[in-house]
Formats: C-alpha cells, structure tokens, sequence
C-alpha cells in the first residue's frame, strides 16, 4: 500500500520533530504551508516533508485543506490526514495495512483529544481523517469534515490512536466569524449551528448563544441526541450566567429527559444546585449520576463528569445535609483520585474533626 501523510501549517515550528517522529511510517509527508514567520517551513524540509508554501486570503479551513490534499499524489492508496499538534501512536502503519480491507473508504479511529494533570485521557471520540485518495472533499469555512463523493463503507477501530496536544498559546479568535460563515453558506447543518452556539457562549455571548442553540434544537437534522443535550445544557449554562436560575433549571431539565444514559446533564444541574444551596437536589443528581458508569466516546463529554468532581460535589452536599460519614466516605475517594489538591484534604480534615466533636 502507499500511505501518505499530509497536513496544513503556521509557525508550529516547536512541534516539527515531535511530529515527523511519529508519522516517519508513512510513505511520503506533505505539508502545505499557509504562511509561517518562523521556520516551520525549514525543519519540516529538513526532517524530509515535502513542503508546498501558499498564503489564503480569506482564510478558509476547508479551501486550505483540499489545496494540501492536493499535494498528494493519485496513485496513493490511503490518506492520513492529521494536524501537527497531534501525535500518532507507534507501529500505526502496520495496523492500518492490516485493518483496512478491500473497498474500504475512511476509517474512525481513536482520538484523545484533552488529558487530565495525570496524563490520562479526558476528551476521548472517533475521528476519521484516514481515507482513500479519491472520492472526499473537504467542506465548511471551520469545523471542517470531509464529504463524501463515493459510496462509503467505513471501518471503526480502537487499534490506532491519536493524541491532541494543542498550543494554548494561539488563538482562536476567527472561528466565530467563520462559524457565522458556514452557518449562513448553510443554514440547515445542525453541526456547526451547534458549535456557533457554543462559540457564542464561550465568548460569554448569552443571548447569542441561547438563541441559535435553540435553531440548533429545531433544524430537522438535528437528531444526534448527544449533541441536542449538548445544546440545552449550553442554553441553561448560558442562562445561568445571566442570572435566571429557573430558565437554567428548566434546559437542564430538558438535557436529563433527553439523554438519562449521560452523566453531563445531572453533574452539570447538581453543580448549579450545590452553587445555590440546594444540596438534597443535588445529591440526588449526583446519586442518578454515578449509576451511570458507560462513558461514550463522544465530543461532548464533559471531564467533569468523570474526574473526581462527583464524588466531591457529593461530599459536599453529605456534610451540608448532616451525612458526616457519608461524607468522609465520598471525599476519600476523591482524594485518591485527585491525590494534590489540598483543598480536598483540607476538607477531609474538617470534617473528620466534626465527626468526633472537635
């Protein structure tokens, strides 16, 4: 098989080597440059990249992900595009040669797309920018995916793995316009009107945010469960911060009736409970919360849900209900989950004196 590489640029000059180590299985790497001032361009040449240089203006991800695409050749059996932020697990070559059957046209694959301070996993999903040559184009403005122009038959498997680690140093301060881009060259794709509202209410746009979550919910495409419940937690999250706890309440409301499989919607209403008091309400949705134990592998997970904030929160509201033991009993196990942070064992302390009458 030919397998090739290939990616988009700016000034990642710090992330070239780590990168080329781990995607030195492929056949040939092709890069395309948007228009890096330091030199990303001469280490990515160095380590063997072939390196094409071309300056976007407007600035599209998707018109800049079909021009590196380009760069591949056509006899190339397999594409594997992926960002150099991001790292390839070891011995992925093989595994793909033995994975891929014939007729195959895109594979999902394991994506750890945030970690935790220990290192492991937070963010965890699918992804599937491993393809065949022909037959995909990428589309949208930002949040761009490939569309298919073939019949696809696609293969899922855990086997190859990719790890995200991204420059918290750059911004992403185009993507809002970008996101009203793609929202008005298409009105009716519930993806990115899901992820404009998210971006309003990440910019602290609340209204914004509440209004297009709520076109989100409407559009006939929007049927992904998961993501719908995204959506009205982000209205309630977004109602929250505007100080109207009852609207908050009433969306969280909706997220638990509409996904009860999912921790995120119970965590997240026990979090505003516990904010306001209201520690016999949360703790019963900390309770349904942990009954839950099936993580989907799913963007919209929260890290949250699955640290040892639950068992904290719930520490929390069992001191405040008078539960001194039940509390030691929640906090200890959020201590050996979280083992330096102090405020935990501070916690742990209190309580202990008051369970003995100190």
């Amino acid at each position: 098989m030919k397998i090739y590489v290939y990616a988009i640029t700016k000034n990642e000059e710090k992330f070239v080597d780590r990168w080329m180590d781990s995607v030195n299985e492929a056949d040939a790497v092709y890069v395309l440059d948007t228009g890096s001032t330091d030199n990303t361009v001469q280490k990515l040449k160095a380590r063997g990249a072939i390196v094409k240089e071309k300056i976007f203006d407007p600035w599209r991800f998707d018109t800049a992900r079909n021009a590196s695409l380009d760069l591949v050749p056509k006899d190339a059996d397999i594409c594997v595009c992926i960002d150099l932020d991001e790292v390839l697990e070891p011995g992925w070559r093989k595994k793909l040669e033995k994975i891929w059957k014939k007729g195959t046209t895109r594979l999902k694959y394991n994506y750890n797309w945030s970690f935790d301070k220990y290192g492991n996993p937070a963010v965890n999903f699918y992804i599937e920018k491993i393809h065949t040559r022909n037959g995909y184009e990428w589309t949208h403005p930002v949040h761009e995916v490939l569309k298919p122009k073939v019949k696809e038959q696609i293969i899922t498997t855990d086997e190859i793995t990719v790890n995200h680690y991204p420059d918290t140093s750059k911004s992403r301060g185009s993507y809002m316009k970008l996101l009203e881009l793609s929202v008005k060259e298409d009105p009716e794709d519930d993806r990115n009107m899901h992820y404009l509202g998210r971006e309003y209410m990440y910019y602290h746009k609340y209204n914004e945010a509440i209004d297009t979550l709520i076109k989100h919910l409407k559009l006939k495409k929007a049927v992904w469960k998961d993501e719908r419940s995204a959506s009205m937690r982000f209205i309630a999250r977004s109602y929250r911060n505007l100080g109207r706890i009852d609207e908050a309440r009433m969306w969280l409301q909706k997220a638990k009736e509409e996904t009860p499989y999912l921790r995120e919607p119970f965590v997240e209403s026990a979090m505003m409970e516990v904010d306001n008091g209201n520690f016999k309400d949360a703790e019963k949705d900390l309770l349904i919360a942990l009954k839950i134990d099936k993580k989907y592998k799913n963007y919209i997970n929260e890290p949250f849900c699955y640290d040892s904030t639950v068992y904290d929160l719930l520490s929390i509201c069992e001191y405040n209900l008078g539960k001194i033991a039940e509390a030691i009993y929640y906090i200890d196990i959020a201590i050996k989950m979280n083992p330096d942070e102090k405020r935990l064992k501070e916690n742990r302390k209190l309580m202990n004196e008051v369970l003995n009458g100190n």
